[in-house]
């Protein structure tokens, strides 16, 4: 029997392949228009030269799409074929043109397949794909054309001897090096090199790939392909295109960039290249045309026509459609990007249904586990004591499951090699999970591998619940405009009856457990100012000692007495479980007393730290504008794994468990009779902390207004100042404006005394930029459906200007419109009017500009590939955007109460195997770690738009305390360990759902 592989081997007269192929068992090339056959030779980034038979007629598409089914790459648009031309100059093979009328002569000719777009963050989705990816890295930086400076050299050349060779073993790598060059000056950096190949102990080949894809995404010449120009006086200089405009490089040093947005027309005449851009009144002796001289009349037209595409590629929502053919004569060129944008391309992966299989890695010695999130790609190693693989399975490999339309924001921190924990299993035997980045938009993601989890207690099952085997399921993926939280369904712990254990199933002990994990979340919430945050910026220097003072003075002691606290209440659920030998069955089963021996300890730690609270927020904040070093390293402490919220969150989080342990004290109250043993002790203790609430209820109310104000600073650009005294946040949200006859999507934001709204802007950090405000003094309001012929329409009058805005549905509608028309009443009450926001010199525009921009916004809300940045990845303002909804100060007044943590076992849809994770709940977020014990999440699911329900009959669950969380196509079910937590994680979650 002839293997149907091996039938098209010979058929297609190609010698086996030794180079990357994920093409499967039985899978056939597509095939070729009829006609005479030609042998086109292709080389592959993992130097192996394929030949490919195409018809002499076929378009080179054929070609094209022949070696992406090779390699089962679905991520294909980012590649192209690149070949020298007559010229000698190194061209795009035109995939809407015969091939054969662009290589005029096959059988001299070479094709490479290389990378042609250069994806500007971590939006790939497939392993594969980042494969590929670090290959074209290690070849720019092999042949110098990716320069950086020698320590990230040496780091790059790291991650790929960890991805080629394995775990650092001294006298291997050290041969390795001497056999392997990787960068020109190599020799000098061996030392560097063997030292941070020391780290990575345990690091997979993927996650050797996501971090060469990490650092070399930063570096400055990360996919720039220089073009030689001249300007106008003769000054030899560079030209580039990335995906966010064009660069201007002198050497290697970037002079100059020209963003998309900026840019009205680019077009070459001869070997002149010239650049339109849009006026720019506020700037003086600006030149609205830029012309450089190139080599040649086919060096201008090349490039141009890489501009094009690029522009297209990332820009673009959709390939452009071909211009109709001129009847009598054409002008210009007719060229024009042909394929899949970036959009279309993630949305297409997340779609489509097919199989993920291993690919050999031609230089590594690991084997491949297709196991990293379609976000960002990011993982994190499990620790090897918790993870065990049966060796006699069959190779490590994991299918990967691509929820559908979920646009998620995660926190997409950015993973350094001193991220990575040290292991010393085999690198076979580390299995990583996942964290995701942000996509256009995109969830974070977790991948979850099909272990055996030793050493841990089991889940324990409800009544009815039998132990069940997880069975893997074939991959499928759906669409996500964000990257949807993602789990694998290769995960499950499995379990058989023996070896549940018993634990106490009265209703105080859960509430006594709720107590214990929220204090552990806390403790680590302390930490993250206390010790994580002073030891970063310790390093640096940055930090005013005034500031640390504060710190120090009313943190240290409060994360001290809670660190004590915690391990009292640890204990005393030991004992309540029966698992300490200090257990009395009895005297040890309550908690009250625990909290009422401590409650004045609480008092006395809190009340230094709740007077001064707000001044270490104003402290740190001023800080931050008087010293730039200071603000750099705030932020980039906000992009660590660790600081999983605003750092400003981070700093409430004292006034905020002071309602916790209230609440928590309310239900042990309510639960107990009078003549309890723990009754009066709880009952005692609540009063205590009532009172606390009660005198803090205005100071906390402030400081959360605050906070938000700082927070939301983060997000918007175009004014100096947002944190102004008297200011109060009252909603933000997404609205459609009317201008001209279309509508645009706006994010308004609903301050006491203005209502601003927005536009989703091309910044670093996509901060959304002031454009209009709305002075609140004098405004009326009216329901204008049926003037506008619009859905959920209403009109803002104002004293300048008036705007029609649309919601996304009638709720969405009165929100609106109740919160507006209070914020009106009273500034009218206080019969002062109120100045608008204050903005920058540079961002005042007359009303034609802003009419002018609001329609270059219109087209390129229709057109641009919209791309989420890693820093402000988990911030609600971008949650809101994408999910266009709108959340009020009053919602997160609430969700400030409901928060909860503990362990729940997580299950997607088309899995059978569930998982156990460590969730906490905050922020609209459940947050997803391994265990209680890890410093940072490994992902996120925001919930805003999500629905909340129990499975029905139909879902086939078979499981009791089980609730489902689905949001368009995406499907997920948890359960819970009894009837209370089930409906405490019910309470909280509906809380950010409804």
């Amino acid at each position: 029997m002839v293997d149907p592989a091996d039938r098209a081997v010979e058929r297609l007269a190609i010698p086996e392949s030794l180079g990357v192929s994920a093409l499967e068992p039985g899978q056939r090339l597509p095939s070729t228009p009829p006609g005479r056959q030609v042998s086109i030779r292709v080389q592959l980034l993992d130097d192996v030269t394929e030949v490919f038979d195409i018809s002499q007629r076929a378009p080179a598409k054929a070609l094209f799409d022949l070696v992406c089914v090779h390699l089962n790459l679905a991520e294909r648009d980012y590649f192209g074929l690149q070949y020298q031309n007559s010229r000698r100059m190194m061209v795009w093979l035109d995939l809407l043109k015969p091939t054969l009328k662009q290589i005029r002569r096959p059988k001299n000719t070479i094709l490479r397949f290389v990378v042609k777009f250069f994806s500007p963050d971590t939006q790939l989705l497939e392993e594969l794909t980042r494969y590929l990816f670090a290959l074209q890295i290690k070849h720019d930086l092999a042949c110098g054309r990716l320069t950086c400076n020698d320590t990230s050299a040496a780091l790059l050349v790291s991650h790929i001897v960890q991805s080629e060779i394995g775990d650092f073993d001294e006298v291997q790598s050290f041969q390795h090096l001497l056999h392997n060059k990787y960068m020109p000056n190599q020799d000098a950096l061996m030392d560097k090199i063997t030292e941070y190949h020391r780290k990575h102990v345990g690091q997979t080949p993927a996650e050797s790939d996501h971090q060469l894809l990490e650092i070399s995404r930063r570096l400055e010449m990360y996919g720039v392909r220089l073009h030689p120009a001249k300007d106008r006086e003769g000054t030899k200089l560079s030209l580039a295109v990335s995906h966010i405009g064009l660069l201007l490089f002198q050497g290697d040093t970037r002079i100059n960039t020209f963003n998309w947005s900026k840019v009205r027309k680019l077009s070459f005449k001869r070997k002149r290249f010239l650049i339109k851009l849009r006026p720019d009144l506020n700037q003086s002796g600006y030149q609205d045309t830029l012309e450089f001289a190139m080599g040649s009349r086919d060096c201008s037209k090349i490039f141009w026509k890489i501009c094009v595409e690029y522009h297209a590629f990332f820009r673009l929502f959709e390939e452009p459609k071909p211009k109709p053919k001129a009847v009598l004569f054409t002008r210009g060129s007719s060229f024009r990007f042909s394929g899949r944008t970036q959009k279309q391309v993630s949305d297409y992966v997340k779609d489509s249904e097919f199989q993920k299989v291993p690919f050999e890695r031609k230089h590594s010695k690991k084997v491949s586990c297709g196991s990293l999130t379609p976000q960002d790609g990011k993982t994190s190693t499990l620790p090897p004591e918790t993870v065990s693989v049966d060796q006699t399975d069959s190779p490590l490999r994991s299918t990967l499951q691509a929820p559908g339309d979920d646009p998620t924001v995660t926190n997409g921190h950015q993973a350094g090699p001193e991220a990575l924990p040290s292991s010393t299993s085999h690198p076979e035997q580390q299995i990583s999970g996942v964290i995701s980045g942000i996509s256009d938009l995109s969830d974070s993601t977790l991948a979850n591998p099909s272990v055996v989890v030793n050493g841990q207690k089991p889940f324990p099952l409800g009544p009815g619940q039998s132990p069940n085997v997880h069975q893997p399921s074939p991959f499928n993926a759906h669409s996500s405009p964000l990257s949807s939280p993602l789990f694998t369904d290769a995960g499950g712990y499995v379990r058989t009856d023996d070896e549940d254990e018993k634990f106490p199933t009265d209703k105080a002990y859960f509430i006594a457990k709720e107590l214990l994990t929220t204090e552990r979340t806390f403790q680590k919430d302390l930490a993250v100012i206390t010790v994580s945050f002073q030891a970063v910026l310790g390093k640096e220097e940055v930090l005013p000692d005034s500031v640390r003072t504060l710190i120090n003075t009313n943190y240290d002691p409060v994360y001290q007495f809670h660190q004590a606290f915690l391990k009292e209440v640890e204990q005393r659920l030991q004992q309540w479980e029966g698992r300490s030998n200090a257990h009395i069955k009895g005297d040890d089963q309550r908690v009250g007393d625990v909290l009422l021996k401590n409650v004045q300890g609480i008092k006395q730690q809190l009340t230094p730290l709740l007077q001064h609270h707000g001044e270490v927020l104003v402290a740190l904040d001023r800080s931050c504008r008087a010293s730039q070093r200071l603000e750099e390293a705030c932020r980039e402490f906000e992009q660590q794994k660790v600081c999983y919220l605003s750092l400003n969150m981070f700093l409430l989080r004292p006034l905020h468990r002071l309602l916790h342990y209230k609440l928590i004290l309310e239900r042990l109250c309510k639960h107990y009779p009078p003549t309890h043993q723990d009754f009066r002790d709880s009952r005692a203790a609540l009063a205590d902390i009532s009172e606390m609430v009660l005198q803090l209820q205005g100071t906390m109310t402030k400081m959360e207004n605050i906070q938000k104000l700082l927070e939301l600073k983060k997000d918007l650009t175009g004014f100096r100042d947002l944190a102004v005294p008297g200011r109060e946040f009252i909603r933000l949200g997404c609205l459609s404006k009317l201008s001209g006859k279309r509508l645009q999507q706006r994010m308004f934001f609903l301050f006491s005394d203005s209502l601003v709204y927005t536009s989703r802007g091309m910044t670093a950090d996509n901060q959304f930029k002031v454009q209009g405000q709305l002075p609140l003094y004098g405004m009326t309001i009216r329901e204008s459906e049926d003037e506008w012929g619009l859905p959920h329409c209403f009109t803002l009058f104002g004293q300048r200007q008036s705007v029609v805005v649309a919601a996304s549905c009638l709720s969405e509608m009165v929100k609106w419109m109740e919160d507006i028309r209070m914020a009106v009443d009273l500034v009218e009450q206080s019969n002062r009017p109120t100045d608008l926001l204050s903005t920058s010199q540079s961002d005042r525009k007359s009303p034609e500009e802003e009419e002018e921009e609001e329609e270059e916004e219109l087209s390129a809300s229709r057109s641009s590939l919209e791309r989420q940045a890693a820093q402000r990845g988990n911030s609600m303002v971008h949650i809101c955007w994408h999910r266009n909804t709108s959340v009020s100060m009053v919602d997160f007044s609430v969700a400030v109460e409901n928060q909860l943590s503990g362990n729940l076992l997580r299950k997607f849809k088309n899995s059978n195997g569930w998982q156990k994770l460590w969730v906490v709940y905050t922020n609209f977020s459940l947050f997803f770690y391994k265990s209680h014990q890890d410093d940072h999440p490994l992902a996120s699911l925001p919930l805003l738009g999500y629905s909340l329900t129990v499975p029905a009959e139909t879902e086939n669950i078979q499981k009791d305390y089980v609730f489902k969380l689905h949001f368009k196509s995406h499907v997920y079910y948890f359960r819970s360990e009894s009837q209370y937590t089930f409906q405490r994680w019910m309470e909280v979650i509906r809380s950010a759902t409804c």
